[in-house]
């Protein structure tokens, strides 16, 4: 299945420096966005730090020998590992994580992970899905029913996430598969988007756009309605 990509980052208005990280390896078929979290200096180097080990261990001479979900489980356990032991030989960077939602071609099928509250969508003429549960505080509470998704909206420090990469030295993604249909896009993004413009706006910019033009648009509106993280967009199309 013949695929196109297309990705965008921002520092967004409020911050001083990007902490997101993305990769793009067609060869491969791996497309990865990271958050980082734990300070400047920590967020930046776990979000790097997450994308590069993706690349290390799905390129691995070896990693065809296993399945998908096997080698996206090693590819999370890995970058968890070393965070997190980097953060205990650096004083400066204690405390360091990132989220990580990625997406892995094989064949016919596209196998997405998530840790933390980056998210992965699916666009699919006419609708649009959130595919990854977000790894929150917030998301929990509206899982118990605390809550209401309107009400989560409006509150504040609804960014807490309770599941990162490298924070804790284990860590557990959740992996799901789908068989790819032709048409299909998957829009990988972190929280600077999704916190900034709702799924009903994402949804009508996909309708709305060609499909090359729709990373630069969903920036472009991140920042729009306030730009109060940094925000990447990764669309890609099969």
């Amino acid at each position: 299945m013949k695929f196109q990509c297309w990705c965008l980052s921002d520092k967004g208005l409020k911050r001083a420096g990007n902490q997101d990280s993305f990769l793009i390896d067609e060869r491969l078929g791996v497309f990865v966005v990271a958050d980082g979290v734990g300070g400047h200096m920590g967020g930046e180097v776990a979000s790097v730090l997450a994308v590069e080990t993706v690349r290390e261990v799905i390129g691995h001479p070896k990693a065809r020998d296993f399945q998908p979900k096997q080698v996206l489980m090693q590819a999370y356990e890995e970058a968890s590992h070393r965070i997190f032991d980097r953060a205990a030989q650096e004083t400066r960077l204690n405390g360091m994580g990132t989220t990580m939602v990625m997406g892995y071609v094989r064949d016919s099928h596209i196998y997405i992970a998530n840790v933390g509250d980056s998210r992965a969508y699916l666009f699919r003429k006419p609708y649009v899905w959130q595919l990854t549960e977000d790894h929150s505080l917030i998301n929990e509470q509206v899982r118990l029913g605390l809550l209401t998704e309107e009400q989560a909206h409006k509150v504040i420090g609804k960014n807490v996430i309770t599941r990162s990469v490298g924070f804790e030295r284990d860590v557990f993604p959740d992996v799901i598969e789908r068989e790819i249909s032709a048409g299909d896009v998957y829009i990988f993004c972190s929280d600077g988007l999704s916190g900034m413009i709702t799924d009903a706006k994402i949804l009508q910019i996909m309708l709305d756009h060609p499909i090359e033009k729709t990373a630069e648009i969903l920036i472009q509106q991140a920042l729009a309605h306030g730009g109060e993280d940094n925000v990447t967009a990764l669309v890609l199309s099969f």
